[in-house]
């Protein structure tokens, strides 16, 4: 795969247009606002204005009402706004009314976040995962485009199919899906061989979850005494990675690390990795790690326990709540954890702040 941006333009003046809607489920304008920050950041985008906006109702043609549409042109005029990337997912429809409108490349959420996963997927099956996302993603964006995103396909893998026509670029990418799915498939068997054998030996696995940037891959870290990337943003860790830990000199079981969610997460990208997500089906326990520094940390847990329903994960769950070197009122927060029915505290710079996880685990009854 290549590196060719998901954006209609090279370096244009961008616009950053962060949308607070009332069906919100991060119940804090400002902490949405800053989180959408970060995803820009996360994807090494240079901007040139930024709008925070709460309107009163979404219009379900141009997104935004006459008015506010109005308003949104003028300062992209005066700018020479180039390209607007907003917060919230749009239909094809209104993001192509809002470029004919605006006069601007117009980049949602969902091909943002595409971007972020794009750059930070490194093994055979997350490009492959990444790649069918961006292709379903693209695929619905046919109606009224051709040129455009004909280059566009570029980033894919190729040269883009060289052709214009909406039926043509169809059936381009409805067989680039099935190309893709074919060797997802072909890797998924290798991991159903893997899962038997596991299955077959009683090792039991557990799996870390939660809302992106909770610090998942530092309690790994922490556990097992690994190196994996843990990065202080956004999706640092896309591909799932499995560690040993003994608990002791005979009792081993395997550690799981996964994607992190986040609010508005994409459906196209959630499908996409069903089957790496899958896996979290066959856990024998779920750490579900919260980061209680972040004063949302209330809503990340809602949003995390939506998306596991709606993959069908179930089975027992420990909250982990870490960070709390970084926490503000460690003693009201813990008062709080109590609404939730198994729970730990931790930290992961120090030992000691991972014993508590780590003790959990020893005496927890696998089978």
């Amino acid at each position: 795969m290549t590196t060719k941006k998901i954006y209609y333009t090279e370096n244009p003046a961008t616009l950053i247009l962060c949308t607070y809607t009332p069906d919100n489920k991060i119940h804090d304008i400002h902490a949405y606002f800053e989180e959408f920050l970060n995803l820009i950041k996360t994807a090494e985008v240079e901007y040139d204005e930024v709008l925070l906006w709460k309107p009163r109702a979404i219009d379900t043609s141009h997104f935004l009402t006459k008015g506010k549409l109005q308003e949104l042109k003028e300062i992209c005029e005066k700018n020479e706004i180039k390209q607007v990337i907003c917060s919230k997912e749009l239909t094809p429809l209104q993001e192509r009314n809002l470029h004919n409108a605006l006069d601007c490349s117009i980049v949602d959420r969902s091909a943002l976040i595409l971007e972020i996963f794009h750059k930070a997927a490194h093994s055979s099956e997350g490009k492959i995962q990444v790649e069918i996302a961006e292709l379903e993603y693209l695929k619905t964006r046919l109606s009224g485009r051709g040129k455009e995103l004909a280059q566009q396909a570029g980033f894919i893998g190729g040269k883009g199919p060289g052709e214009t026509e909406k039926e043509s670029l169809r059936r381009y990418y409805e067989t680039k899906i099935k190309q893709s799915k074919k060797k997802l498939i072909s890797l998924e068997k290798s991991r159903q061989t893997q899962r038997k054998k596991r299955l077959e030996s009683n090792i039991p696995l557990v799996a870390l979850v939660g809302y992106t940037n909770a610090g998942k891959s530092s309690v790994l870290n922490a556990l097992t005494k690994s190196d994996i990337l843990a990065e202080d943003k956004l999706f640092s860790t896309l591909d799932t990675t499995t560690r040993s830990l003994y608990l002791d000199t005979s009792k081993k079981i395997l550690l799981s690390d996964t994607v992190g969610f986040i609010s508005e997460l994409p459906h196209h990208l959630i499908e996409a990795f069903k089957s790496t997500l899958d896996e979290l089906k066959y856990a024998n326990l779920i750490l579900h790690v919260v980061d209680i520094s972040n004063p949302m940390w209330k809503d990340h847990i809602e949003i995390a326990k939506e998306i596991l329903n709606e993959l069908g994960v179930k089975g027992d769950v420990l909250f982990v709540f870490n960070k709390s070197d970084l926490a503000k009122n460690i003693d009201d927060l813990e008062e709080e954890f109590k609404n939730y029915n198994h729970f730990v505290i931790t930290e992961t710079k120090t030992k000691k702040g991972i014993t508590p996880l780590l003790e959990y685990i020893k005496v927890y009854k696998f089978n």
